[in-house]
Parts: structure tokens; C-alpha cells; sequence
């Protein structure tokens, strides 16, 4: 049975300054990104006006494209922290956030969050003024605490998860949250290292998540967009 335990999170390696683990970062996220064919940016802009809305605007090290089979959209650092001595001093992301357009689904649910049980205070403040939401697996009530904004309707997101995606989502080996507002789909995934195997990983676990969402809609009897750019920003979506 999952039960909440102490969340691993990344830290400096020792003998390693924290200046050099952000070059390591950059590069590991480099590569990810010319292994995928994905685009890389230090620090992720805003598409055109008349173009589809930029995902992460503001991230560092933005990924947008085909991040996984499948799985269109963009990811950047979160959760980012100040490290380092006082002349090497660097900033480190504990997390990684990846999002796409997902209007298919905010038509049936607009808004919603499913967190981590562990928060902070500020976290747990936030969560007062809004609707939790109960479902029917005990282990995903004991990991996750799941949301809706004052005024939704919690029903419809607790029907449209089924208990194969609850289970699914609570055999997940880290500390994750998603969630939907603004019409987008977002996965947020803490890290244990920052390496290009736990990105990788980390992508992998979103682009599942995206291909499980979409199959409970279909099976709700939503139409749904078919996998593509548009789910990236990077087109319009299809008539």
C-alpha cells in the first residue's frame, strides 16, 4: 500500500559547485533537446501576436516540440533555488514543469489541481479556499490532495478519472502535481538529480499522463484533437 513518505529532493553533488551542476544541467538539457528534435531556449519567449499562446513563457531552458511519442508541448526548470558560495553562486531547479494546450479537456473540467500531499504552508493556505475532491482509491486520497476552484463542480472531475488512471498515477516513484487551468494541461515533476536520464524520465511520465488524460476523455465521449504541433503552441488547432 503507497503511503506519503519524505520527499527525495535534488541536491549539489558533493565536491561538485553549484555553478558547475547548472553548466552539467544546461548540457544534459541540450541533448535531450537534439535527441528529440526538440527546440531549445535559455529562456523561453511569447509566439506572435496573431500566433497560438507560447507554453512556459519565461522558463529557463525551454524545450517545445514532440517532447516525448506522442506528446506534444513545452517544459522548463521549476521550483527553482539559489545555491552555491558567495562567488558561485547558481541557480538550480528542483522540478520540472511541462504543459500543453488542452482545451479538449477544460471544456468538461476548466480548472482543477492534484498535489502532492506534502506542501507548504503558503500551499496549504491556497487549498482552504478551494473544493477538495474525493475519489474512490484510499491510496490516491493518501498521496494526492485533489482541488477545484470555489464555484466548480467537483463532480465532473471525479467522474472522469477512472480507477485505472488513479492507479496509475499513485505508483508514480516521485513527487509529482497536474492539474488544468487556462486551458492548458500541466505536469509538474520534482527531481531526485539533475541529470539527463531523471529529464528524460520526467518527460516520459508527462507524455503518459497526456495519453491517459486523452484516453479518458475519449472514453467519456469527448472528442478530442489528435496528438500534434497545436498541442505545442506551435500551430493552430484544427477545424
Amino acid at each position: 500500500m503507497l503511503r506519503p513518505t519524505r520527499v527525495q529532493r535534488a541536491r549539489p553533488h558533493p565536491g561538485v559547485s553549484a555553478a558547475d551542476e547548472r553548466k552539467a544541467w544546461i548540457a544534459a538539457v541540450e541533448a535531450v533537446a537534439a535527441d528529440r528534435g526538440l527546440t531549445y531556449e535559455e529562456v523561453g519567449g511569447i509566439n506572435a501576436r496573431d500566433a497560438p499562446a507560447a507554453l512556459c513563457p519565461g522558463g529557463s531552458n525551454r524545450l517545445t516540440g514532440e517532447l516525448a511519442d506522442g506528446f506534444w508541448g513545452s517544459s522548463c526548470d521549476a521550483d527553482e533555488q539559489e545555491a552555491g558560495g558567495v562567488f558561485r553562486k547558481a541557480v538550480l531547479p528542483d522540478a520540472v514543469l511541462a504543459k500543453a494546450h488542452m482545451p479538449d479537456l477544460t471544456r468538461v473540467v476548466p480548472a482543477f489541481d492534484v498535489e502532492s500531499i506534502e506542501a507548504t504552508p503558503d500551499e496549504q493556505l491556497r487549498r482552504m479556499s478551494r473544493l477538495r475532491v474525493q475519489f474512490e482509491s484510499i491510496d490516491f486520497n493518501r498521496r494526492f490532495i485533489a482541488t477545484v476552484p470555489a464555484g466548480h463542480d467537483p463532480i465532473a472531475l471525479r467522474e472522469l478519472f477512472s480507477p485505472g488512471f488513479l492507479d496509475w498515477t499513485s505508483s508514480i516513484d516521485r513527487e509529482v502535481s497536474f492539474g488544468a487551468s487556462e486551458r492548458q494541461l500541466y505536469f509538474l515533476w520534482h527531481l531526485r538529480e539533475r541529470t539527463r536520464a531523471e529529464l528524460e524520465l520526467a518527460l516520459d511520465n508527462a507524455a503518459e499522463l497526456f495519453r491517459r488524460v486523452g484516453s479518458e476523455l475519449e472514453e467519456a465521449g469527448v472528442a478530442t484533437y489528435p496528438a500534434g504541433p497545436w498541442h505545442a503552441g506551435m500551430a493552430p488547432f484544427p477545424d
